[in-house]
């Protein structure tokens, strides 16, 4: 009964967001330092983990490919439809989960154990609108990441591939384009633009209802990238199971 009642709760929060609006020049401060933080902050993280684990996916492809009788563009093809379908969007949303949701979750809960959201309730501020909407603005940028994630993903495959002696260049680039379904990247950007509503919304609940003190926030944090990694999974078989079925 309890994980209604915070659902139920979680959902009001979502409504209550977008009732009373900050002031536009706030508003702008406030969204243009989250872009800074959530988004710029992430890219090298990002594109470090993108470019190795694409890599990784092409060495395991070519290693297991002992039949002589399978096409070496094979090797491409793989890489290519692990890391648009599955590695970029929801891979790097948990990673993600981890490094901005502890985040928000941290801020958040440190102003509320230190009562500043009580003081700006007190000045007839609408704290869910001015702590958790700037987050969810700042997200919207979150397919840029995935983007830069999914190139990144396919050329460190290409590198793997190539300079490992796996594949030939026009192999693995043929492979890239073997049976390229464009519809496959929208459904990567709709995965992403939910999952990036939810980067936005579990961990600001997380630390907005947190009770306790200090302590508590560590605690917070832990729990919200727990329940952030459990809505994405189930969030991303949900979609599969609409989109490409």
């Amino acid at each position: 009964m309890k994980l209604f009642v915070h659902i139920g709760r979680y959902f009001i929060m979502i409504q209550k967001i977008f009732e009373k609006f900050t002031k536009w020049s706030i508003l702008k401060k406030l969204i243009l330092t989250d872009i800074e933080t959530l988004i710029v902050g992430s890219l090298g993280i990002v594109s470090f983990i993108s470019f190795f684990v694409g890599g990784v996916v092409a060495i395991q492809t070519a290693l297991n490919m002992e039949n002589p009788l399978l096409p070496r563009n094979l090797m491409g093809f793989a890489t290519r439809q692990s890391v648009i379908l599955e590695f970029a969007p929801t891979f790097i949303s948990v990673i993600m989960a981890g490094k901005v949701g502890s985040y928000i979750t941290s801020s958040i809960g440190t102003m509320r154990v230190t009562e500043q959201i009580d003081a700006l309730e007190i000045m007839g501020i609408n704290t869910y609108n001015y702590l958790i909407f700037p987050k969810i603005i700042a997200l919207l940028f979150y397919p840029f990441v995935i983007t830069i994630a999914m190139f990144l993903g396919i050329f460190g495959g290409y590198i793997a591939c190539v300079y490992g002696g796996f594949s030939s260049s026009e192999e693995f680039i043929d492979g890239i384009q073997l049976d390229f379904i464009p519809f496959h990247v929208t459904y990567s950007f709709v995965k992403t633009y939910l999952f990036a509503l939810l980067l936005a919304t579990i961990p600001s609940y997380h630390g907005y209802f947190l009770k306790g003190g200090a302590l508590d926030v560590g605690k917070a944090s832990t729990t919200s990238f727990v329940w952030t990694s459990v809505a994405i999974i189930i969030v991303n078989y949900m979609v599969t199971q609409i989109l490409l079925t």
